[in-house]
């Protein structure tokens, strides 16, 4: 009886031993995969700020999309979202080949103030090329422009030259752009500012007013800042008064010569040692002469020459130079 006992355990372990193998042979089997989650297709900026953005006024940013694959990509769709936002440049269906770019333009024009948030969402034929870009602006209402004086009056001024006075322009509330200034009267002009210019909320510019009389008697005119401030332009009144440019003369003497003579000449000049030209129309017969031609604001260099009865001219008398105030 021990004898079959024995043999019906072995049996049991021999049946049992197959399967233990081949469970193991199983489990050495099993497949594996692995995938890339690389995208093809890249944007310069995912993420678009256009800050503060006067309402009406618009901004632009842009935007470049390349394709960083293997292979072609072609872009199927443009879906943009958010008030106030647009495309431009962008037309689709678009492919790409490896390492080509796209550049447009994405521009932000806020109605109403308050922050806006968008979206583009780029479609293509590569499922992994799948990308959002995220917008962002905010709208603010249009900021002020004042100016340091609404009127201005220069007095009197003389013909031909000019007078000048500074004015200040500064910004408040949001950003604002000084796009032009304009003249109601070509005799007042405006200097030292370049457009178009824009100032931040409390910052200021300085321009120079400039009144260049062309006649005498009164003048007026304004000048007009247009600017993307509310209540624009803004407008300086400006007045002045032309006046007669004032005469000047230089009166001119120097000592008989010891020769007979029979009379002088008197030569002028705008550089100190000549040249040197006659400015009596005729012979003089006195030590004396006055130029009344001079202009103010510059200077002249007069010699004088003495000339005998057969004719003969003498050299150039000592330099003197005279100075014009001016006007």
């Amino acid at each position: 009886m021990s004898y079959l006992h024995a043999i019906s355990r072995s049996l049991v372990l021999a049946s049992t031993l197959p399967l233990f193998l081949l469970t193991a042979k199983a489990a050495s089997y099993a497949p594996s995969r692995t995938y890339s989650n690389r995208r093809a297709l890249s944007a310069s900026l995912l993420n678009v700020s256009f800050g503060n953005v006067q309402i009406g006024q618009s901004q632009r940013q842009y935007e470049t999309l390349t394709n960083s694959g293997s292979s072609a990509v072609t872009i199927s769709q443009a879906t943009l979202t958010g008030q106030g936002f647009a495309l431009n440049g962008l037309s689709l269906p678009l492919s790409l080949n490896k390492g080509q770019s796209v550049t447009f333009s994405v521009a932000f024009t806020p109605t109403a103030a308050g922050s806006v948030s968008g979206g583009i969402t780029i479609a293509t034929n590569d499922l992994r090329s799948y990308l959002k870009i995220t917008l962002a602006g905010t709208g603010v209402s249009a900021g002020s422009l004042a100016s340091s004086t609404s009127a201005l009056n220069f007095g009197s001024v003389a013909v031909g030259t000019s007078k000048s006075a500074t004015v200040t322009l500064t910004a408040a509330g949001s950003n604002v752009t000084v796009l032009s200034a304009t003249s109601s009267n070509a005799e007042f002009t405006v200097t030292g500012l370049s457009l178009p210019k824009t100032l931040a909320p409390g910052q200021s510019v300085a321009a120079s007013l400039v009144f260049i009389p062309q006649s005498s008697g009164a003048a007026s005119g304004s000048i007009s800042f247009a600017s993307t401030a509310a209540g624009t332009p803004v407008i300086e009144s400006l007045t002045g008064s032309g006046t007669a440019p004032q005469s000047h003369t230089v009166s001119l003497g120097w000592n008989a010569s010891t020769s007979a003579v029979v009379g002088y000449n008197v030569y002028r000049g705008s550089t100190s040692g000549g040249p040197y030209a006659r400015i009596n129309p005729v012979l003089g017969a006195g030590t004396n002469y006055l130029d009344n031609s001079v202009q103010g604001g510059k200077t002249y260099y007069y010699v004088s020459t003495a000339v005998g009865a057969t004719g003969v001219e003498s050299g150039y008398s000592a330099q003197i130079r005279a100075i014009i105030p001016s006007p």
